[in-house]
């Protein structure tokens, strides 16, 4: 029998005997709301910014600017106060983003601003994490900044403001270099051009999304053709925002209705949403129906959601457009495969850099004692719960990593009437 201790580093998901019925709110947007806890810091004044999700990547965040001088206040489980003078001080010690990866990207080019040398630094997952490219353009842009071989940590020497010219940016491993430079322009001494070297961008919905924020705060970006930017040195406003609810999180949750045959009232359309991963939902509407080719390249945080679905899908999908998931928390590419093929050998295979999924919708109501490895990586535990939904015996090692987007995710499965053994509390 295990002991306790190694109880609390798992937990079994019972399939339920009835469709999901109920209501549950997702937390915020972790994308927006990194994005606006970094404006806020960099406008002169108060920000209040509610509907904010507060996980450990957003803690994370909101430590790093007040390392940086900028006061940052929690007056609820949903709202950050940010008060700033609009510039960033040099922190006295390095500055730690674990492994969040919007938070290292965003601040790593936010730094030059800082007039003194910074060090930012994550985890053991962060530091085989790539940020060479961002650092590249940072360098030719004339910024005194280094990497560990492409890798974090990175050094900056900043001389307190972003420059002004043109920058070009390889967009094609991650959009969330391309949002960190955007972001940083605005406090340029002059015009800054962003532009990409290629025509390939990852999660190009996310850039959209960075520049709503960025307008929101005083900004002016425009965009000028497919593959360039132009920020005006206007700076930021202080301004209040509200965070919507964050669209990955809600693809579990649709999911999670599908596979069951229940009806889960999120609180909000999946048409309202702004985020890239909304796209998700008419995916998934058509369960067990999946098209065979899905093209995740812009809902890139929603293919392990779909791809766990898809093992009930009435006929095999080809993921495609994904290679960007191998260089996220983990590779993800990898790890689903794995994990799919852990339930059943064969049932995930990587093609290149293609997921194939071999469906199989017999594999609902069998009990197949599996323990799914989570890789630290949030997304994998919270994907692959669902397949707890319809298969006996799933186990979900290293439930607590969810913590890092959705801390609350196993209390709102229990919420729906699912049984966890050991019943999970918030993370």
């Amino acid at each position: 029998m295990a002991s306790v201790m190694e109880r609390e580093k798992q937990t079994t998901i019972l399939p339920p005997s009835a469709p999901l019925v109920g209501r549950v709110t997702p937390p915020g947007s972790k994308s927006i709301t990194n994005r606006v806890l970094l404006l806020a810091a960099l406008a002169k004044g108060t920000s209040r910014i509610t509907g904010a999700l507060k996980s450990l990547d957003t803690k994370l965040m909101a430590e790093a600017l007040r390392q940086m001088g900028v006061t940052v206040d929690e007056p609820d489980e949903t709202s950050f106060i940010v008060t700033s003078t609009g510039r960033l001080a040099a922190p006295a010690a390095p500055l730690y983003l674990g492994n969040a990866g919007t938070a290292m990207r965003f601040l790593t080019a936010a730094v030059a601003l800082v007039d003194g040398t910074v060090i930012v630094d994550g985890d053991a997952h962060m530091r085989k994490r790539p940020i060479g490219p961002l650092v590249s353009s940072l360098r030719a842009f004339g910024i005194d900044c280094s990497d560990a071989d492409g890798y974090p940590p990175v050094t900056m020497h900043g001389h307190g403001h972003f420059g002004s010219g043109r920058v070009e940016i390889d967009g094609g491993l991650s959009s969330q270099y391309v949002s960190a430079l955007l972001m940083a322009a605005a406090c340029g001494t002059g015009t800054v051009e962003v532009a990409l070297t290629g025509s390939d961008i990852g999660a190009r919905g996310y850039v959209d999304l960075t520049v709503a924020a960025m307008r929101a705060f005083g900004a002016r970006v425009e965009q000028s053709g497919d593959a360039a930017w132009r920020i005006e040195p206007t700076g930021y406003r202080a301004t209040d925002f509200h965070v919507e609810p964050d669209a990955s999180a809600a693809t579990y949750l649709w999911a999670a209705e599908v596979l069951t045959g229940g009806s889960i009232d999120i609180g909000v359309a999946a048409g309202a949403f702004t985020q890239p991963d909304a796209k998700a939902y008419d995916v998934i509407a058509q369960f067990p129906n999946l098209p065979a080719v899905i093209d995740g390249s812009q809902m890139q945080d929603a293919i392990p959601t779909i791809a766990v679905l898809a093992a009930f899908n009435n006929h095999p999908v080809r993921f495609v457009g994904i290679a960007n998931l191998r260089v996220k928390e983990c590779d993800r590419v990898a790890a689903v495969a794995t994990e799919l093929s852990r339930i059943r050998p064969g049932l995930g295979t990587e093609d290149g850099d293609d997921l194939i999924v071999a469906s199989d919708p017999a594999l609902a109501g069998q009990v197949l004692p599996t323990r799914i490895e989570t890789y630290s990586d949030h997304r994998i535990a919270m994907s692959f719960a669902l397949a707890g939904l319809k298969i006996g015996g799933i186990t979900i090692l290293d439930p607590g990593c969810v913590a890092k987007t959705y801390p609350a995710y196993w209390q709102a499965l229990q919420s729906l009437g699912v049984e966890l053994d050991p019943v999970m509390g918030r993370m």
